[in-house]
């Protein structure tokens, strides 16, 4: 008989990734399709997981290393331990600055200097690189590490800045190709492998923060007469290349325009999105369906405005958009800062946002929000190389996906976003258990391996 194991998050309640007392979950026959189900036939299997994590940005690094050290290690437990906490495995790093950092810098800063002269990551020795390590260390495994600039050095660009977008002047391609390697070739010689590039993050967007434009057809350009050669030339063809980085309105223009050059497309692993506007989920799944041999990454997402402390519905913008994803065969997502202080911040700009942890710093605690705990409820039961199942909710009121893992054991997650309780029946291949998902829920439900 298999036992059911349950575990909820619940606005009303102190309930946060609680485990519930299986005995009335009990292995037993489908009620013959009567009632509310959530229904997974795991014979029907899609997408391969890379995993969840977060992004290492400077902001996050500072704010940690002003913590006491007995709260930073707390904070490596939360988030990469994967026996008591979330076990991230694929983050993020920006390189060069971005609006997270505490002021503009980039790694190669002398003008005109298209040899990389004097190309330097000593900035991200004094916190970046320290805080990775350190997770490295609490994982006790590999991290996936995704670099993305923000913006090229300021002599490499139209506007000669950081901020306000500008775009790359072409005569400056191929060094800011070579950026790309030499960074790369910078981390590993610190340790720190990086697992994929993006071209560009937000590639669409003008900010007042460090940002640069690419129009699709110049991406396309970049990737396959500089980026693309320039890794694998270095021996770096392994290094993934992530397109897009930007929201999901219009990954579906910026992949066809890529994807539609052979040469082009050649390099590139996969399109990377962020939430930010309209939800437009269904072009996650077009862009699966018209390219299914290219994979979909969410690449970046948090709340904006501010720290929002104690918010619940954070936390369920957050369960949302991943069931959404991964739904539509995303096969990671990468939350935006792990840490930010108790104001959203720093920030060179302003731009203050919430984090899933933020720190007290006058206290020197931390505070975990919804986010944290909604993320946990991903990450700890659907582990890299988990597979997705065929998995469904009669009600439409009830958000639902479902993965196999590696180890034959079924992890299902159902979000109730409203304010009254839903009972149903979970039916995994013919075996069905009662459950209860509270008000304004995220529940997941593990099946042991038959």
């Amino acid at each position: 008989m298999r036992t059911l194991r349950a575990f909820v998050s619940a606005r009303d309640s102190d309930e946060r990734l609680s485990g519930q007392t299986p005995s009335q979950m009990s292995d037993g026959a489908a009620g013959g399709g009567h009632g509310a189900q959530l229904y997974v036939d795991t014979s029907r299997r899609f997408q391969t997981l890379e995993g969840f994590g977060g992004a290492f940005t400077e902001a996050a690094a500072v704010t940690w290393a002003a913590l006491p050290p007995a709260t930073r290690e707390h904070l490596l437990i939360d988030y990469f331990d994967a026996t008591r906490g979330h076990g991230y495995t694929l983050c993020r790093v920006h390189m060069n600055s971005c609006d997270f950092a505490l002021g503009n810098y980039a790694h190669v800063e002398r003008p005109d200097d298209h040899a990389l002269e004097s190309f330097s990551i000593e900035r991200d020795r004094q916190t970046l690189l320290p805080f990775i390590r350190a997770a490295a260390a609490a994982a006790r495994g590999p991290i996936k590490l995704l670099a993305s600039p923000w913006s090229p050095p300021p002599w490499m660009k139209t506007n000669g800045q950081m901020n306000h977008g500008g775009q790359l002047r072409p005569e400056c391609r191929a060094a800011w190709a070579q950026c790309f390697v030499r960074f790369i070739r910078a981390y590993e010689a610190e340790g720190v492998p990086v697992w994929g590039v993006t071209v560009q993050n937000e590639p669409m967007a003008r900010q007042r923060w460090d940002s640069c434009l690419y129009s699709a057809e110049e991406e396309r350009d970049f990737v396959r007469d500089h980026l693309g050669p320039a890794l694998h030339a270095a021996g770096l063809s392994g290094v993934k290349i992530v397109i897009w980085d930007h929201n999901r309105d219009l990954m579906v223009e910026r992949a066809s325009v890529v994807y539609g050059d052979p040469e082009a497309a050649k390099y590139v692993w996969g399109t990377g999105f962020h939430w930010y506007g309209a939800d437009h989920f269904d072009h996650v799944q077009l862009v699966h369906d018209a390219w299914p041999d290219k994979a979909l990454l969410f690449t970046e997402g948090c709340q904006e405005g501010g720290p929002h402390i104690g918010a619940w519905d954070v936390g369920e913008r957050y369960a949302r958009s991943i069931i959404s994803d991964l739904n539509r065969w995303a096969v990671g997502w990468i939350d935006w800062n792990l840490l930010l202080d108790e104001r959203g911040g720093p920030n060179h700009a302003g731009n203050f946002c919430s984090a899933p942890i933020l720190a007290d710093r006058e206290q020197g605690r931390l505070m975990h929000q919804s986010a944290y705990w909604t993320l946990g409820h991903f990450s700890r039961f659907i582990r890299p190389g988990a597979q997705r199942v065929l998995s469904a909710s009669t009600r439409a009121d009830v958000e639902t996906t479902a993965f196999r893992g590696p180890d034959g054991e079924i992890a299902t997650i159902a979000l109730n976003r409203h304010g009254h309780p839903v009972h149903m029946q979970l039916v995994v291949d013919g075996s069905a258990w009662p459950v209860d998902l509270p008000p304004h829920s995220i529940s997941t439900f593990v099946v042991p391996t038959a």
